[in-house]
This record gives structure tokens, C-alpha cells and sequence, in this order.
């Protein structure tokens, strides 16, 4: 199995898997905490955006490299916004934190390794 194909499964299951989980946060009445409501939505809307990356990484699509970047960027900028957050004292759950952090890594790695197979 090729790199590309690799990263697109990665990028596809992690998106079903977000899909779900946000999903059961938002509407299925699973009490998680103290949420920071647009971290959950964000995440939980960028969950169709991973499995179209994933899809178009699969299917060797020109557009998936960009959109992977594009998951990243908007990903660390919501990571930073949720840190400000934390920061100014707002109620949040520890697993959050985690949760960015895996979040904005994998989406680092998934940009980095389309983009390479990309030129190739």
C-alpha cells in the first residue's frame, strides 16, 4: 500500500471517527463535561471535511493536498483560539486539550506527507 493511500485511510476513518463522537456530543445527550462549544463544532463539521480529504487521497485528486493543508491551518488556528481561551481562565476539559493536540499533529503529518506525494 502506497503512502498516499495510507495517509488517505488515516484521514478517512479519523473523519468517521470525529463524525461520530462530535456527533454523539451534540445530539445524542452524552454529557461531556465542559465543553468550549466551538471547539465541538468545529471539529464536528471538520469531520466531513476529513473524509472528503481522505476520499480525494484515496482517488489520487489534485485537490486533496490542499485541502489537507487547509484542515491544518484551520485546525492550529482554532487550537490557538481554544488556548486563548484556556489561558483567560475559561471552563474546559482537559481531554480537549489533548484532543487539539492529536487533532492539529496528525493533520500536520497528513499535509506534509500529500503534499510529497503530490510532486512525485
Amino acid at each position: 500500500m502506497t503512502t498516499q493511500k495510507i495517509i488517505g485511510w488515516v484521514a478517512l476513518i479519523f473523519g468517521v471517527l470525529t463524525l461520530i463522537s462530535g456527533g454523539r456530543a451534540l445530539f445524542g445527550g452524552v454529557d461531556m463535561g465542559a465543553v468550549v462549544p466551538f471547539v465541538l463544532w468545529f471539529n464536528f463539521g471538520a469531520g466531513f471535511a476529513y473524509c472528503l480529504a481522505g476520499y480525494g487521497l484515496l482517488t489520487g485528486r489534485d485537490w486533496a493536498a490542499p485541502l489537507a493543508l487547509a484542515i491544518f491551518a484551520a485546525t492550529l488556528l482554532v487550537g490557538l483560539a481554544y488556548a486563548a481561551h484556556v489561558l483567560r481562565g475559561g471552563a474546559h476539559e482537559t481531554r480537549t486539550t489533548g484532543a487539539m493536540t492529536l487533532r492539529t499533529g496528525v493533520w500536520a503529518v497528513i499535509a506534509v506527507l500529500a503534499r510529497r506525494n503530490r510532486r512525485r
